[in-house]
Order: C-alpha cells, then structure tokens, then sequence
C-alpha cells in the first residue's frame, strides 16, 4: 500500500513541475486507483501484486470513496463561493443605481418577493404614459410616483376646475385654472423628486400619438371618452405597446390589459362598436362617486406594477367589472377576434 501511495505522491509532483493541470493530475492519481482496484478484483489471494498493494480491496473502495467526495465537497465550494461573489456583485450594483434615500423609500417593496430588488430596477428604467390627467389619472400618477417608476409621462389639454376636485386628487385649490399636465407635475415631483416627470400639454391626436407612445414602455388610457380609447388602441397596436385601458361611470368601472405583441385581444375585439351615447353619459352628465377613480386608477397602477416587474398574473386577456354600488367584482375572459378591425390581421 505504501508503494502505491508513494507512486502516486511521485506521479502528482512529476505532472506538478510538468505544468499539467490539476483535472490532468487528479486523472493520473484516478487512473492509478482503477488499476489498483482492477488488480484486486482480478487477482487471486496471496498474489505478490494484491500483497504489495495492501492485500484488502476495501481498502482501496474506501480511500476511492473518501477522495471523491472530498472533491465533490470542493466542487460544491468553488461554486457557492462564485454565487456569493456574484450575488454580492449584484448586491453593490444594485445600491449603486439607487442612493440610500431611496432603498429606504422603495424598502416595503424590495421586502416582496414578488419585487424585490430586480424588480424595483425596472420601475426606475420603466418609461409609462398615462393619458389623461382627470379621475383615473390622479391616482395611477400618484402611485406609480410612489412606487418610483423612472420616467412617468402625462398628456392632456384641460385644465384644473373646481368641479374636478372632489375626486381627481392629484390637484389643488391652488391650483384652479392651471393646466392639469403642469398641475400633476407639481404634486408627483413633490412626492418623489427621484422620477422625471413628462407633461404634454396638448390633445392627442392619431399623429402625435405615434410619436409620444414610441418613447414609452406602458401606455395607461383613463380618458372618458370613446373616440379616444379606440383611437388610443389602434396605435397601441400598431406600435406593439402594452395598453392599459380603464373607464368609469357613477358606481362601476371596469379594467382591461392588452399586449398587442403577445397577441392579447386588445380594446376593440372586447369593445367592437361604440355604444349609442345617451347609454353612456359622461360623469359632468350621470355623475360619479368620489373614490370610485381612486379604486380603479388604483387597479390599474397594481397593473402596471405587475406588468413591469413581472409579478403575479395580470389582467391581459381578461376585463374586470367593479360594481361599487353593490361591492361586487367580476373578472370575464375575453379572447382575440379574427375578425376585430384593428388586430384581426396583426
């Protein structure tokens, strides 16, 4: 046994000032062992071989067993030394892109795993528009300030009248009379100065449109007209962009998530012709409560949140229905039309 030993003691020196690499020295020393082991089995008792070699070939199963594991052991070192070196990179990477103020602000949201740090990255690079900066706008730029979305894009042409304010909270008294775009601004750059905050003060057109959603990752839609929505939609799809659209009338709203590039049904398979107006009178006319926006504009910035960051399962191919009222929700599965006008062909 002790001449094996020192051959492989000799073998391992002799690759060692050879150069050769540790996997080559560590197959000559396994090599040895086999041969070993293969005299053992082959030979028969009181042979020379088997007696110069330790006579037992337990002795040697268990010296092979015993040294494979301790290279198994140090396999499994090796790599969770490298997780750990990674992880930590990752770890400083991470404090990198945001300052300290910051990983205190966004902790409730690092804290889930749904989020978590990975996720929290891609609110700070994400770029969403919303549209509309009335009820359903106010709260979706609220939180989606809040939950530090990089870029928060807002476009709309009214401004601030003191109607609005008994449920589109963004604004102020203050404020009367001021464009809502510039109104929005303000708030959501005093509640979070480490977004930037975009506001286009103009109505929308089918023109500019194409040019405002291109720079942007997630279009969000609570105008209250559906002129709009459709108009909204089409380009939607034709840019491939994931839409958001939420409407709301007195006590009850709805909520639908299109992605045109998944082949989602988009806002005209579910909606394909537009009501008779008197069916659907807008809230100057019919009314609405006052935290009925904020529920759903807060729906949709729970979508968005999901969409961005991955968590859960969003409402893509699904509208929800909240009646108010009655404290009821449905959730209805709708599905891509081959015929719809817009996406049919897409």
């Amino acid at each position: 046994m002790i001449l094996v030993l020192g051959l492989a003691a000799m073998l391992w020196m002799l690759s060692a000032v050879l150069g050769a690499p540790k996997i080559l020295r560590f197959g000559l020393i396994g090599f040895l062992w086999l041969v070993v082991v293969m005299l053992h089995l082959t030979l028969p008792d009181g042979q020379i071989l088997r007696m110069a070699t330790g006579e037992d070939v337990r002795i040697w199963l268990i010296l092979g067993i015993f040294f494979a594991l301790s290279l198994i052991y140090r396999r499994l070192l090796a790599v969770l030394r490298r997780k750990a070196a990674s992880q930590t990179f990752k770890a400083e990477e991470f404090t990198r892109a945001f300052r300290p103020v910051e990983l205190d602000r966004y902790s409730r949201h690092i804290m889930l795993r749904e989020i978590g740090g990975a996720g929290q990255r891609k609110l700070k690079n994400s770029k969403v528009l919303v549209i509309g900066a009335g009820g359903l706008g106010s709260p979706v730029m609220l939180y989606l300030a809040g939950a530090g979305v990089g870029i928060i894009g807002v476009v709309d042409d009214d401004t601030v009248d003191g109607s609005n304010l008994q449920r589109q909270i963004i604004h102020a008294d203050q404020r009367i009379g001021m464009p809502k775009v510039f109104s929005a601004e303000q708030t959501m750059r005093a509640l979070n100065p480490f977004i930037e905050v975009r506001p286009y003060y103009r109505r929308l057109t089918e023109v500019n449109a194409e040019i405002l959603f291109a720079d942007y990752d997630l279009i969000l839609d609570g105008t209250d007209n559906f002129d709009t929505r459709y108009m909204v939609n089409r380009v939607a799809v034709k840019l491939e962009k994931p839409l958001i659209t939420a409407a709301i009338s007195q006590w009850e709203g709805q909520l639908l998530l299109s992605c045109p590039a998944r082949n989602t049904p988009c806002y005209e398979c579910v909606f394909p012709t537009s009501p008779v107006p008197e069916l659907v009178p807008s809230c100057a006319e019919a009314g609405v409560a006052a935290p009925l926006p904020g529920v759903i504009g807060g729906m949709m910035a729970v979508e968005a949140v999901k969409h961005i960051t991955g968590a859960g399962e969003t409402l893509q191919g699904r509208l929800m229905i909240y009646d108010a009222l009655y404290a009821e929700t449905r959730v209805i599965t709708v599905r891509r039309r081959s015929d719809c006008a817009v996406c049919g062909s897409a």
